[in-house]
């Protein structure tokens, strides 16, 4: 079986208000990791998540994220505006949204994954669930854009593992 080339660090974006939850969420992300496998990147609202995404001011050298990790009840713009935003805009689209919110009504669960969110987890989280449903979509992410080398077509479908 072929190498899989050495993965990037991964850019995270968390689109969350709640100090808090952004707590959380950084140690949830390091736990058990290399410090470098991981970068992840804090937006206060919808509209500064948009600024980011843009690489507008002041996140004009902003990294393209790899995975959104998008609360939804947040000041000025919502987490279910911005999902609509980012999933109609061609250049934005392709990029996995896990909703991750304090919301457990089904309507909001209907329309989140009706607007193409990629999954939907509660707060508070339960660690182990988030550090898999990152994983998942990480790996499903890097094993979609990494290609084998020339000579090596067994790692084609394969999923690397942070």
């Amino acid at each position: 079986m072929c190498p899989l080339p050495a993965l990037p660090p991964a850019n995270l974006l968390l689109v969350e208000d709640n100090d808090d939850d952004v707590y959380i969420a950084k140690h949830a992300i390091h736990e058990g990791r290399d410090a470098d496998a991981f970068t992840l990147h804090v937006a206060r609202d919808g509209v500064e998540g948009l600024q980011f995404l843009r690489r507008e001011a002041p996140f004009q050298n902003a990294p393209r994220p790899d995975l959104i990790l998008l609360d939804l009840n947040m000041p000025r713009m919502d987490g279910r505006e911005m999902l609509g935003v980012v999933k109609n805009d061609p250049d934005l689209k392709r990029i996995p949204i896990i909703i991750l919110t304090t919301s457990d009504w089904e309507v909001d669960i209907i329309k989140a994954y009706d607007a193409h969110a990629n999954s939907y987890m509660t707060k508070p989280v339960d660690l182990k669930k988030f550090d898999e449903q990152i994983n998942l979509f990480l790996g499903y992410w890097f094993g979609l854009i990494v290609l084998p080398t020339a000579n090596c077509t067994d790692a084609v479908g394969t999923i690397p593992h942070f």
